[in-house]
């Protein structure tokens, strides 16, 4: 088969937020194990060019495709062709912006979208989603069967793994304190860092945020999407325990997760929560909540807490790091829990899609 990958997220200009964020991981890592795992089909990658108003303006789609896979989705952005005549598939991650549209109103402009990517959607061969919280969320908030939803896990990256030796060298680089919990990801709503920042400053503990939000001052402030970025910043901007490192590489990223004391990320709700993965294969704690995806991913490898009771979390993070031999045997369960997941696995399970959609599997 010849199946088209549209990139556009990670190779278009105007996107290119999208590299620091798990979309562009997911294309990324999408695109190098189909070439590494699949010498069956052809892939053939491409991009579209859209004005300012998300509207396409030119489309670089291959010709004599057997079959396109779109492997971003966003519900008020055009992400997806209005028109196509080759069949398709689309990865959508999440709905949470659907779940909880009181926290991301989508305005008239992104109203009028939704109506389109929906229809778009709904004419796709087969959706693609990272759980099964996602696919409940995708049935019930756009109506389609669960036949035609597919569940493939994601994974962390390859580099992701416990060290031998951890890079002590990047403890001067960065200032990092002896002990601390760590912080990886974006700043809206579902991520609860109100109430994980309020939990480690009345605990006095020594929280490292990661995330190119964090450190950005170029947002739109009165956008009810960015509210809880609002907040994060009056509170950080005096603590004397929160260090903002912004985008990291990757392999300063593995370091990271290696010196962490554990790893915390309390959300109101996620559709996978692929930074749990990635704290795990590094043998690093974790301290999560249930919200949506995440019991499918952290197992019983991690330490949960009730992301809306700020004294449970408080309660949490006092006891991961009060006991040595419990973290222990928390990185252990962790690692464990990790090896269930990998790009293997997600790429012939990815392939096996592509074959039942063009009648081969």
């Amino acid at each position: 088969m010849k199946i088209g990958i549209y990139v556009s997220p990670v190779e278009n200009p105007s996107l290119l937020s999208h590299r620091v964020r798990g979309t562009g991981f997911y294309i990324e890592n999408l695109k190098r194990s189909l070439l590494k795992y699949d010498k069956g089909n052809e892939y053939v990658f491409f991009t579209q060019h859209r004005d300012g108003a998300g509207f396409t303006r030119g489309q670089n789609l291959p010709k004599n495709l057997d079959l396109v896979h779109y492997p971003y989705f966003e519900p008020f952005f055009l992400t997806l062709p209005i028109f196509s005549k080759s069949k398709y598939v689309v990865t959508v991650h999440d709905l949470i912006p659907l779940v909880f549209p009181e926290k991301f109103p989508p305005g008239i402009k992104g109203s009028i979208k939704w109506n389109i990517q929906k229809l778009s959607l709904k004419r796709a061969e087969r959706i693609i989603t990272d759980s099964n919280s996602s696919k409940n969320d995708i049935a019930e908030h756009i109506g389609i069967s669960e036949d035609k939803i597919e569940v493939i896990y994601l994974a962390a990256g390859e580099e992701f793994r416990k060290l031998k030796i951890k890079n002590l060298k990047l403890k001067i680089k960065y200032g990092l304190p002896d002990r601390f919990l760590l912080y990886i990801g974006d700043v809206t709503w579902n991520k609860n860092l109100p109430n994980l920042i309020t939990a480690v400053e009345d605990l006095n503990a020594a929280l490292v945020m990661v995330g190119k939000a964090l450190v950005s001052e170029d947002f739109d402030k009165n956008n009810p999407w960015n509210q809880d970025l609002v907040k994060v910043h009056k509170i950080v901007k005096n603590s004397k325990n929160i260090l903002l490192l912004g985008f990291i590489e990757n392999k300063d990223l593995v370091d990271l997760y290696n010196l962490a004391t554990a790893f915390v990320m309390p959300s109101f709700h996620e559709g996978f929560g692929l930074p749990i993965l990635e704290a795990m294969s590094c043998g690093c704690p974790v301290i999560t909540s249930r919200g949506g995806s995440i019991p499918e991913v952290a197992g019983e490898a991690a330490f949960y807490v009730d992301p809306y009771d700020i004294n449970d979390i408080k309660k949490g993070i006092k006891e991961v790091l009060s006991d040595e031999k419990f973290r222990k045997k928390m990185s252990e369960k962790g690692l464990m829990q990790s090896k269930k997941f990998s790009w293997k696995r997600a790429t012939e399970e990815t392939v096996k899609v592509y074959e039942k959609v063009m009648g081969k599997g």
